[in-house]
């Protein structure tokens, strides 16, 4: 399958050939969705803690005799009967994280991108943005008809780029990752894709 390159400006420079084994594959929705819930639970602190009745203070002493007072039998006020007393089977710091073949994580990514290719733009580069202004920023994404939430793919480094991050940090709906950085989540939510033609070959060169 191929793409119209633009530049900028939305003019078109030529066409490129998309690999059709990565980013024309037919959308694998489970093997996807396992990559979002591994990227999911992977992030999670997972720092939750209660005390158990042997971790909270106090509850040494036994509150009232055993036989006699009318009341049931007690050997400790941090029982989890009591108010300040311990929890049961409460959270205890843990990992939520799983791991996935390496084979299922790559199709996931070229579901994704495969199922993104008609929302996916493909730019030359970001060398017409010569300053860090995110007025620029702004009239070339409308130039792309891009619009609502937008990932943008490219090497951030690079000379032809390098003032793409300062001119598209304040957009609120516009997200920037590195090619060696691209996955199922922000793939998945965004509703348009901006990628520059050296990180198509990036990604060509990981996932083929």
């Amino acid at each position: 399958m191929s793409k119209e390159i633009f530049n900028t400006k939305g003019e078109k420079l030529g066409e490129i050939t998309l690999n059709e084994t990565v980013f024309g594959v037919e959308p694998n929705l489970h093997v996807m969705h396992l990559a979002l819930r591994r990227q999911l639970n992977n992030a999670r602190q997972g720092s939750a803690c209660a005390k158990t009745r042997a971790e909270v203070s106090g509850g040494g002493k036994k509150p009232w005799k055993q036989k006699g007072t009318g009341r049931a039998r007690a050997g400790s006020l941090r029982s989890p009967l009591f108010a300040g007393g311990g929890v049961i089977f409460g959270p205890k710091p843990r990992s939520y994280a799983f791991n996935m073949p390496q084979k299922a994580r790559q199709l996931a990514l070229k579901s994704a991108l495969s199922a993104k290719s008609e929302q996916m733009v493909v730019v030359k580069d970001f060398s017409t943005i010569s300053e860090p202004k995110t007025k620029l920023m702004v009239s070339a994404l409308k130039s792309l008809n891009v619009s609502g939430k937008t990932l943008i793919i490219a090497d951030l480094k690079a000379d032809e780029n390098k003032f793409l991050e300062l001119s598209a940090r304040n957009i609120p709906s516009v997200k920037l990752i590195l090619p060696a950085n691209l996955n199922v989540k922000d793939l998945l939510e965004a509703d348009f894709v901006v990628i520059t033609e050296s990180a198509v070959n990036d990604i060509t060169e990981r996932l083929k």
